[in-house]
């Protein structure tokens, strides 16, 4: 199953996999609900999804799929290539991750790796994985904070958003300077973004 919101990209996808003597799409949709409900529907060996999808998005769709099918085999590929973001997904169960600008070898061999029950991380993602896994993760409370100081948003206006003292946005602000390795606010926001950690549309 073949789930990307990109039709002309979706469609290249498909053919090359339809040009395999041993390869067939069963399915395609290019949003994580019906992602979801296809793969109910179809069972498919391996699916490829893409990451930043309408709706819900792709991490949510694998992490929901493989919660009903623990068997899942779900290869993420996708345009990011920020820490948090191969962290998300390998961590929601994905079996591989690679970028759309894989080579057509690197993409078939992906899925007949993740067909045979392996994992396959390339070794640019393999090393970004690994240092994503070193870094301190941050508190649901300390990824709020941290969302609101990347939409430009005061203390004032942060403690107001959460329901907290501008004191305990504060406590929360040194604690995530010591975790991002950063020393003020705009150092925090860069860090995160290009991490992957927060993303603005």
């Amino acid at each position: 199953m073949v789930v990307d919101d990109h039709p002309a990209f979706r469609m290249g996808l498909i053919a090359l996999i339809e040009s395999q003597p041993n390869m067939a799409v069963v399915a395609e949709c290019g949003n994580g609900c019906e992602a979801v409900e296809k793969f109910r529907e179809v069972r498919p060996d391996v699916t490829l999804m893409d990451l930043r999808l309408p709706g819900q998005s792709g991490v949510e769709a694998i992490l929901t799929i493989r919660k009903e099918f623990p068997e899942g085999r779900i290869i993420v590929i996708t345009t990011f290539d920020c820490d948090e973001d191969i962290y998300r997904a390998c961590e929601s169960g994905a079996k591989a991750y690679l970028f759309k600008d894989a080579s057509k070898d690197e993409i078939i061999n992906a899925i007949r790796t993740v067909h045979a029950g392996q994992r396959w991380l390339p070794t640019k993602v393999a090393s970004r994985l690994d240092e994503c896994l070193k870094r301190p993760k941050l508190s649901e409370r300390e990824m709020d904070v941290l969302l609101g100081l990347a939409k430009g948003r005061s203390n004032k206006e942060i403690a107001a958003s959460l329901f907290l003292s501008e004191d305990t946005i504060k406590t929360h602000l040194k604690t995530l300077f010591v975790k991002l390795q950063v020393q003020d606010r705009t150092g925090a926001v860069i860090t995160a973004i290009r991490h992957g950690i927060v993303h603005l549309e």
